[in-house]
């Protein structure tokens, strides 16, 4: 079942390269920390205040703008998916990490806020949600890269996402 499973992702890796134009935030990446309320002293944190949810926005790639994270991720939907509910767990998990997030998800530049939202995953993660699908990383991609479009894995096909919910062409 591991050969199986590295020999497809080679397949994927195989897939033309796709390289997204830059790729900018209106909102902070997810791993900066919130910046204090005016009335508290600097450097002090109240004890509601969290960690600022995962950002996503939109970049040109050859497939048309499609949603990457902040830090320039593109990201990606699982067509067997038919509901928010995550189906993507194990090996499979290791090739598509689920898009995670400790808080809300914020929308930058180019997403619909109403769009974005959240599902609970098996292992009491938070996962981020768009139109509907449970967002996804390829975990062989490097910044700005969109390897795995159009590309049939663990069990069905992975497509880049559009802003407007609905898969890339």
């Amino acid at each position: 079942m591991g050969a199986l499973v590295l020999g497809l992702l080679a397949g994927c890796a195989q897939a033309p390269v796709s390289t997204a134009g830059e790729v900018t935030a209106s909102a902070s990446p997810s791993t900066a920390t919130s910046s204090p309320r005016p009335s508290e002293p600097s450097g002090s944190k109240s004890p509601t205040q969290r960690a600022p949810g995962t950002t996503v926005v939109t970049g040109e790639s050859t497939f048309g703008t499609i949603l990457f994270d902040a830090a320039g991720q593109a990201i990606y939907i699982f067509d067997v998916e038919t509901t928010t509910k995550p189906l993507c767990y194990d090996a499979c998990a290791d090739a598509w990490p689920p898009v995670l997030t400790p808080a809300a998800p914020q929308a930058g530049q180019g997403v619909k806020d109403s769009l974005l939202g959240t599902t609970p995953r098996a292992d009491g993660t938070t996962q981020v949600t768009y139109g509907g699908h449970a967002l996804y990383f390829y975990a062989h991609e490097g910044k700005h890269q969109v390897k795995c479009h159009k590309v049939f894995l663990n069990g069905g096909n992975w497509y880049a996402l559009q802003s407007d919910g609905n898969r890339a062409p």
